[in-house]
């Protein structure tokens, strides 16, 4: 029924006849432009409420806030806010899961072990959120788009742990409603949970269904601090590492848990595109952040610890590594057609501080993927997305945030699709990447990859044409010679999809000429 709901748009006439709610939407003209619907279609107090089975049923709620025009709803954030003062009406629990809409619970045990945490004796009452890891159930073998994260839900997001706490990753999240109200944390807090459970709300369904909908309603945040002391906060892509922090300068700690069967599965994006446009709205958010009134260093301090202020800054600045990344992709090769040596010679002993660096760093790196329960081919594909993602992605982000700075852009969100048709599946599944769209980030990916092309073929002929002069220019460029190589290597899917792929998922044939023009202009330019 949800899947055929999703693909028409419609919700089916016969269940539309079974929910006042669902009926509402025969009078809204636009689902961006209508009253707050809400209908309570399961009263946990009912003691009729049973499932086949007998067992007692949960409160149900059916809810879509007010939006009107010419009042900005704040995305996922207001969503979250109107769902908070909702239902602290209708039921008022005290610990909130927040899941999104394209994930599910996998592991029955995950709100168990959350509450263990909450109610634990000695550091339960300082915990504020308790953080499971965003997991997929969609990822194949080799991770062709690195869409896990391994090495960083695995590892680095532990280090949190010792911190302070993880950050809130905006699902699969247990809150302490409290925190979400901006609660400050106080020493000598305690919660008597029996008395929380013995609270109960006395107004009828029908009651709460009228009193509440003025919640949901858009100008009820008016001159209020939701949004920004209160619930998620505004004004940035990445509400949820906002709302997290902030939280931990109100004085609480949060908990990362990551069992080892996983709590929550969602989808992950299946085509290129997605994958690097879900990214510059990461990147671009966290860097923002970093220029706001809630960079860590400024926000945080004397509130969190050095070291969590410190971690949180190192992912607020992925999109500045484009700078760096962009100077090895295309300078090393433009100088190697102009004939400019920029590492020692491979006969010097100078060479070996930065043959050591590179080995043992990518040695390193491929020995924490492989411990975090990855494979060879799945460390390769992870360092080619990690590569595409900071030419494009963290490049886009970068100067879009610079832009937004001076005033020369507007915030906007980007929604990530994870809907795809059945030849994009089937190639998802074979592990090929979907190059199959025109745009300016395949521009730019395939540009690189001709330069390199270009360069590799350049050093190579200059060593061919002289024999005499081979162990030379291999001696004094054999470094240079190696970094373009490697990304020739690493830049073979995009040969492919260019030349050779005949599939819908290949390069548009506008890609491909623009790269080959841009990239010998580029060569002539070096050169000349």
């Amino acid at each position: 029924r949800i899947e055929t709901t999703t693909k028409l748009n419609q919700i089916p006439e016969y269940i539309q006849k079974q929910h006042k709610g669902f009926r509402e939407w025969d009078f809204v003209s636009s689902k961006h432009d209508h009253q707050t619907i809400l209908q309570i279609l399961i009263d946990g107090r009912d003691t009729n409420a049973v499932a086949i089975e007998g067992n007692p049923l949960p409160t149900l709620v059916y809810l879509a806030r007010e939006k009107r025009p010419q009042y900005h709803h704040h995305f996922k954030a207001g969503s979250m806010n109107a769902l908070i003062r909702v239902s602290s009406k209708i039921t008022n629990a005290p610990i909130i899961l927040n899941v999104d809409c394209d994930m599910y619970s996998n592991n029955s045990k995950t709100i168990k072990s959350s509450l263990c945490i909450f109610m634990d004796e000695e550091k339960g009452d300082e915990i504020g959120y308790v953080q499971f890891p965003q997991c997929f159930y969609n990822l194949t073998k080799n991770e062709i788009y690195g869409s896990s994260l391994r090495v960083l839900l695995q590892l680095e997001v532990l280090g949190f742990d010792a911190n302070g706490g993880p950050s809130y990753m905006g699902s699969g999240c247990f809150h302490r409603r409290e925190t979400l109200c901006g609660k400050k944390y106080e020493k000598n807090y305690k919660v008597d949970w029996k008395k929380i459970n013995d609270k109960k709300v006395s107004e009828t369904a029908s009651f709460l269904e009228e009193t509440c909908k003025v919640l949901a309603s858009c100008t009820f945040e008016h001159n209020t601090p939701w949004g920004k002391e209160m619930g998620l906060k505004y004004g940035t892509p990445v509400e949820d590492v906002v709302t997290g922090m902030s939280i931990q300068c109100n004085g609480w700690k949060s908990i990362y848990l990551n069992p080892e069967r996983e709590g929550f599965l969602g989808v992950a994006p299946i085509t290129l595109l997605q994958n690097l446009v879900q990214h510059k709205r990461w990147a671009e958010g966290e860097l923002q952040l970093f220029f706001s009134r809630y960079c860590p260093l400024l926000y945080g301090h004397r509130k969190i610890p050095l070291k969590l202020q410190l971690i949180y800054s190192t992912y607020k600045l992925w999109a500045a590594n484009c700078l760096a990344t962009w100077y090895i992709v295309v300078v090393p090769c433009l100088c190697l057609l102009k004939g400019i040596s920029l590492f020692p010679k491979i006969s010097s002993p100078w060479v070996l501080p930065f043959v050591y660096v590179t080995f043992v760093h990518r040695a390193y790196s491929l020995a924490e993927f492989l411990w975090c329960g990855g494979t060879f081919r799945g460390w390769c594909n992870d360092q080619r997305i990690w590569l595409f993602k900071r030419t494009t992605s963290y490049l886009f982000a970068f100067f879009e945030t610079i832009l937004k700075l001076l005033g020369h852009s507007q915030l906007n969100f980007v929604v990530t699709a994870k809907v795809a048709d059945e030849d994009v599946s089937k190639r998802y599944d074979q592990e090929l990447i979907e190059f199959g769209a025109a745009s300016p980030m395949f521009d730019i990916l395939a540009t690189l990859a001709m330069l390199n092309l270009f360069g590799s073929l350049g050093a190579s002929k200059k060593a061919t044409m002289d024999a005499d002069q081979d162990s030379k220019v291999l001696d004094q460029f054999g470094l240079q010679i190696l970094l373009c190589l490697v990304l020739v290597t690493i830049n073979l899917p995009v040969y492919q999809a260019l030349f050779f792929r005949k599939d819908n998922g290949k390069m548009p044939t506008s890609v491909m000429y623009k790269s080959i023009v841009f990239a010998l202009l580029a060569c002539m330019l070096a050169m000349y």
